[in-house]
């Protein structure tokens, strides 16, 4: 071994097992099941249909509620065109339902945070690896030149090429 054994690259080594399969199995399939359920009420957007639509903020969505109350309390200004049912409907979900997609960004996080943190981990775990037979290839073990020649294509080197003083 070339580096320092008693460096321990898994002191801060967060993620320390994996997800199991069959849990994955059960989430996927939960989340399955949620599409399913809420697949009948959803509107899907093209691209374009969404560049398209109102951008509607706090202070709209402000509006909108106060606009929702007065269509309650004052029905006699709603006009004769607009369509009280489709308002309520709209209202209904223009929400949000933020209690549902905070539980969906606390999942997505979960999965995204474990992806970064073992892949953080990973890579310098491999970075120990890389640089043990960047070490062996240079002393000519056995073996090591073919594995360094093959990972170095990930280290480019970028800067200017040294001129050799004649």
């Amino acid at each position: 071994m070339f580096y320092n054994q008693n460096l321990n690259y898994n002191m801060n080594n967060k993620h320390n097992q994996s997800i199991p399969q069959e849990v994955l199995d059960q989430v996927k399939s939960k989340i399955e099941e949620a599409i399913g359920l809420i697949r009948p009420y959803s509107v899907v957007m093209t691209a374009d249909e969404r560049a398209s639509a109102l951008k509607v903020g706090d202070k709209a969505f402000t509006f909108i509620t106060k606009v929702f109350a007065y269509t309650k309390t004052n029905p006699v200004f709603i006009p004769n065109y607009l369509n009280i049912d489709e308002l309520n409907v709209d209202f209904q979900d223009a929400g949000g339902h933020v209690d549902v997609v905070s539980l969906l960004n606390q999942l997505y996080n979960y999965f995204d945070d474990t992806k970064i943190a073992a892949r953080s981990e990973a890579y310098s775990a491999s970075l120990y690896y890389y640089g043990n037979v960047q070490q062996a290839a240079s002393v000519n073990l056995p073996g090591a030149k073919a594995i360094y020649d093959d990972l170095k294509q990930y280290f480019p080197r970028t800067g200017k090429p040294i001129e050799s003083k004649k």
